[in-house]
């Protein structure tokens, strides 16, 4: 999956907020991210962007683990529990289906047993005339 070894070398976005892509697998990909002090809103609990961004990325490497360039063009997301500073989370996302050029994606972000935060995101696949950007 030479794709998204790029796809990952080239996303700067996760790579700064240390996140670790650790497996993908056709519709399927898992991150890890531990909240940094910097990650913190005023209320010292993880910043809710920061999630997003968690669970955006790994949203991102499942719909992207076919090989055609996916771009989400939407997505939503429900914060379950607060999670603290130091915490480490896993995103898992799963395809939930794919028809055409489109798919639908389930992410959990889970802190040791509990889900913190449950994220879906809507994918579409370019045209191979397409480009992103």
């Amino acid at each position: 999956m030479k794709h998204l070894q790029r796809l990952w070398e080239a996303d700067l976005a996760s790579r700064s907020l240390d996140m670790q892509l650790v497996s993908v697998a056709p519709g399927r990909a898992e991150l890890r991210m531990r909240v940094r002090p910097d990650m913190a809103n005023g209320h010292g609990i993880a910043h809710g962007g920061v999630l997003f961004t968690l669970a955006d990325s790994a949203f991102a490497f499942a719909c992207n683990s076919h090989g055609p360039v996916t771009l989400a063009h939407s997505a939503s997301i429900r914060y379950l529990a607060p999670v603290p500073v130091g915490a480490d989370l896993l995103a898992v996302a799963v395809e939930r289906t794919r028809e055409g050029r489109r798919g639908v994606y389930d992410v959990e972000v889970r802190h040791e047993d509990t889900v913190v935060a449950v994220f879906e995101g809507r994918s579409t696949r370019l045209r191979t005339d397409e480009a992103p950007g």
